[in-house]
C-alpha cells in the first residue's frame, strides 16, 4: 500500500531557493560557455533562456493549480502579476510530447555544442569542467529537484501535471490498466 505524501499549499521558501538558484546556475554557465564564442551568441543566448521562462510562464502556469500561489518554482506568483489566469482544466487535459521539450533541453544542449567548438579551436580545462558541471545539473540536479524537492510535494501533480505524465509514463500505464 502506497503512503500518500503531503503536498504544499504554498511551499516553503527554501524550496523555491533551490530550485530557483538550481535554475540561474545552468542559465549562468551555459552563457559563460557560450560566451567564449562571441558576445553575439551570449546575448541570443540570454535572450532565448529569457523567453524560454516566458513561454512557461505563459503556456504552463497561467492554468496551473498554483497560479498566484507560492510553487516549488517561484513562478505562480510572477505569473500572476504578468498574466490572467488561464483554465486549470486544459491544463490537466494537456499532452506533452518529447517534442514539445526540446526547447528545455536545449538550455544545456546549446552550451555543450558551443563548448566542443571552443575546447576544438583551443582546449580549456574550465570550459571543460563547466560543461561536465552542466550536465550534471542538468540532469541530477534536475531530478534531485523535481523528484524529490518540488515536484513530489506538488498538488498540481495530483490533480494532473503533462510533465509529470511525460516522465512517469510507466507509473501511469499501471493506473490506467
Amino acid at each position: 500500500m502506497m503512503e500518500k505524501i503531503k503536498t504544499y499549499e504554498r511551499f516553503p521558501g527554501w524550496v523555491v531557493l533551490v530550485s530557483t538558484v538550481l535554475s540561474l546556475l545552468i542559465y549562468g554557465i551555459g552563457v559563460f560557455i557560450v560566451s567564449k564564442l562571441s558576445l553575439f551568441l551570449m546575448i541570443l543566448f540570454i535572450g532565448y533562456c529569457i523567453w524560454l521562462e516566458f513561454k512557461v510562464i505563459r503556456k504552463s502556469c497561467v492554468s496551473c493549480y498554483y497560479y498566484g500561489k507560492v510553487c516549488g518554482f517561484g513562478k505562480g506568483v510572477l505569473c500572476s502579476l504578468l498574466f490572467k489566469k488561464g483554465d486549470p482544466k486544459a491544463f490537466v487535459e494537456k499532452e506533452v510530447s518529447w517534442m514539445e521539450m526540446l526547447p528545455d533541453f536545449m538550455v544545456f544542449i546549446i552550451p555543450v555544442i558551443a563548448g566542443i567548438r571552443v575546447l576544438i579551436r583551443e582546449f580549456n580545462w574550465i570550459i571543460l569542467i563547466l560543461m561536465s558541471v552542466l550536465l550534471a545539473l542538468s540532469f541530477a540536479g534536475n531530478a534531485v529537484v523535481r523528484g524529490q524537492i518540488a515536484c513530489k510535494y506538488c498538488k498540481q501533480r495530483e490533480l494532473g501535471c503533462p510533465a509529470e505524465k511525460l516522465f512517469n509514463k510507466e507509473k501511469h500505464k499501471k493506473t490506467e490498466v
